[in-house]
């Protein structure tokens, strides 16, 4: 069972990394592509560091008060580090694609935004502490945030986002975890 487990651990490590290779392959030739670093708390003594790539393609629809709607596409690797005494394995690795929806300013040195965002995750471990677990490693992420672009090529960005990973109900138990993240970016 273990060494299966290892097998499909091992898959999970490289599919992400072609992912996040293909992805930055792709940002050459698209309008942007940034590097997003991004640190987190989540209930029950878990803290988060996250490494991401994202790409937009520059699409810009529904102009209204200054606004526009966009989208962008981010890959995310996340290292958890679990604090509780009876943690079962002190780390767990995260990795994931999310389409993220914005909602931003125009124009301006400064550009405000909202951000929303639904992805699948997929983790190296699910078993947290002897009675808490995720019970499958695939996962669905949902996020919701604020931020801010800024800078005089717009190669800048800070945010706050809310996240929550879950199973949505394939296995039970379903806890779910809640993640609070702050984030920085720069685009190229």
């Amino acid at each position: 069972m273990t060494e299966k487990k290892s097998i499909w651990q091992g898959l999970a490590v490289r599919g992400a990394l072609v992912t996040l290779l293909s992805i930055g392959s792709a940002g050459a030739y698209a309008d942007q592509f940034g590097v997003q670093f991004a640190a987190g708390v989540a209930d029950h003594d878990v803290k988060k560091l996250d490494l991401g790539g994202v790409w937009d393609p520059g699409l810009q629809w529904w102009h209204f008060a200054g606004f526009h709607f966009t989208v962008v596409g981010e890959a995310h690797v996340s290292y958890w580090d679990l604090q509780a005494d009876d943690a079962v394995r002190r780390n767990i690795w995260e990795f994931g694609l999310t389409p993220v929806f914005r909602i931003i300013k125009d124009t301006g040195w400064i550009r405000p935004y909202f951000e929303a965002g639904a992805g699948v995750r997929l983790l190296s471990h699910a078993r947290q502490t002897p009675d808490r677990t995720m019970s499958s490693s695939f996962q669905f992420a949902d996020m919701v945030g604020v931020g801010a672009q800024f800078g005089e090529h717009q190669n800048y960005q800070a945010g706050f986002r809310f996240q929550h990973l879950s199973n949505a109900g394939i296995k039970k138990p379903n806890p779910g975890i809640n993640f609070s993240q702050i984030y920085v970016q720069y685009n190229f």
